[in-house]
């Protein structure tokens, strides 16, 4: 029996959930700011916040020089941009909900698409970065992601932290329909990892 291709917009063989993407609209955008070694990691989820949001974008970090597309965001005055990375000195959201409403801007998140120690070192190696304000989250939960190991407390995959963000805005359905599909997909790539459809 002829072995079929794996799907070219989820990457799975043997049960497509490209139908199954949620489709949110939200008052940010979302610029992931991506480390090149998730671009061959099957485990993104990076990818999937991208699919659900028109109001995102992905950008691939380069550690001599910062990405030009990312950096036109950062300087359009429609926008406010924020670090999401938690720190001594990050705020919440809801105080940048606070300040980008008086100024009349819309906020722009920045998210590390990467592992934690990629983050870090990101973060380390990205004079321009430090310059950005930070926002922290605040969520309610630990993570359910299960597709990488040695995950450590406390950190969410990057489709959580999409999830998150979209619920401290107070779009409960929509962080909710997130997680739903993030918890179907992470069932059905284990059964495709196995070599069969979800049964």
């Amino acid at each position: 029996m002829p072995q079929t291709a794996p799907c070219h917009g989820c990457g799975l063989q043997h049960q497509c959930v490209c139908h199954l993407v949620p489709h949110l609209e939200a008052p940010v955008h979302i610029a992931l700011l991506m480390h090149e070694n998730e671009l061959n990691r099957d485990t993104n989820t990076g990818k999937w916040l991208l699919k659900a949001m028109p109001s995102s974008s992905q950008h691939i970090w380069q550690r001599r020089s910062p990405c030009p597309e990312l950096i036109k965001l950062i300087k359009n005055d429609r926008y406010q941009a924020y670090l999401v990375f938690p720190n001594e000195r990050s705020i919440a959201l809801n105080v940048v909900e606070q300040e980008t409403d008086k100024k009349g801007k819309i906020p722009l998140l920045i998210i590390l698409d990467g592992t934690w120690q990629e983050a870090g070192k990101m973060l380390r190696k990205s004079a321009w970065l430090s310059d950005l304000p930070c926002v922290h989250l605040e969520p309610s939960a630990q993570s359910d992601y299960q597709l990488r190991r040695n995950q450590q407390q406390g950190h969410l995959c990057t489709l959580e932290v999409g999830s998150e963000i979209i619920k401290e805005l107070g779009l409960n359905e929509q962080a909710q329909a997130l997680n739903t599909f993030l918890h179907h997909y992470m069932r059905v790539f284990k059964a495709d990892k196995s070599g069969h459809a979800l049964k």
